[in-house]
């Protein structure tokens, strides 16, 4: 009797050790933003920089180096944003999870980050994706999600 006591409290702590994990992991894979803006549907990052005027800071600016976006192959990706502490973008595909994808800038001159990221191929061909531009200003996390479509 007293090894199953043992073996059960085993249990209830290796249960309470996973939900603490993924209670100190939620803000890394699934980031709070005191912001949200939405951009203009109608701006396609696949063949132009798009602008997003977020309240009090100014404009966000975020474009590709390359494009189209291709894919498996690294690509420079850019943020201009005045006031930024840091600038991170998190790719994720909208109808099928692609994994964690989430390379964080490097600041390169006042306002402006820059960094590379690589897409993973979907063996559908035809990917819709989510790039979440995650801007920290030191007292305000602003999230801008930007939809594109790769595979066309």
């Amino acid at each position: 009797m007293n090894k199953k006591i043992l073996l059960d409290i085993v249990g209830v702590l290796l249960i309470v050790l996973v939900v603490l994990i993924g209670y100190k992991l939620s803000p890394i894979l699934l980031p709070k933003a005191d912001l949200t803006i939405e951009p203009d549907p109608a701006c396609d990052v696949q063949k132009t920089p798009c602008s997003v005027a977020v309240p009090e800071l100014g404009v966000l600016k975020f474009s590709v180096g390359t494009q189209p976006i291709p894919l498996v192959k690294p690509f420079p990706v850019m943020v201009d944003m005045p006031g930024a502490a840091k600038v991170e973008i998190d790719f994720a595909g909208v109808d099928m999870d692609m994994g964690y994808n989430r390379p964080l800038l490097q600041e390169a001159a006042d306002g402006v980050f820059k960094g590379e990221a690589t897409l993973p191929v979907c063996v559908t061909g035809r990917m819709t994706w989510q790039a979440t531009v995650l801007v920290e200003t030191g007292r305000t996390r602003i999230a801008v999600p930007f939809r594109f479509v790769t595979g066309e």
